[in-house]
């Protein structure tokens, strides 16, 4: 017996949206977004929330995220030059760690062509070991939680 497709999830369950314009180079040859290439919009997103919201100093400062756990899921494609609208939430907020969701949808659609999940664990930089989220940035992913 064939398992059950997830349902799309729907515009309504993300707190927050940003425009991704695709690229020519990430069409792949059958002429839609490479799948790899959704990691990179995921990426983008994610860490533009944290340093713009939440003050994340990727350079220089003392904590940082690394990703630990990836997902992507497919309903649909998009291709060059199709603008995304990708909407971003807080699923788990731990100590040291958050899983993201994400929803990437085609303006005016209500429904996700293409979701996914990204784990990161907040570490110390020069140690690599898990620490508290720092104040400042649990603050920008609290407003995110659905």
């Amino acid at each position: 017996m064939a398992a059950e497709k997830t349902p799309p999830a729907s515009r309504d369950a993300f707190p927050h949206f940003e425009n991704v314009p695709t690229r020519w180079r990430d069409n792949d040859v059958y002429e839609h977004v490479n799948n790899a290439v959704y990691y990179g919009y995921f990426d983008t997103v994610i860490n533009r929330w944290l340093i713009e919201q939440g003050g994340l100093d990727f350079r220089n400062g003392d904590t940082v995220g690394l990703a630990v756990e990836t997902m992507c899921r497919f309903h649909g494609s998009f291709a060059f030059p199709d603008t995304i609208e990708a909407g971003l939430r807080v699923a788990h907020l731990g100590t040291s760690s958050v899983r993201y969701e994400l929803g990437l949808f085609k303006p005016g659609e209500a429904t996700a062509r293409v979701e996914g999940h990204f784990v990161h664990v907040f570490v110390r930089r020069d140690t690599q070991r898990p620490v508290p989220i720092p104040e400042k940035l649990r603050a920008c992913l609290v407003v995110l939680r659905r």
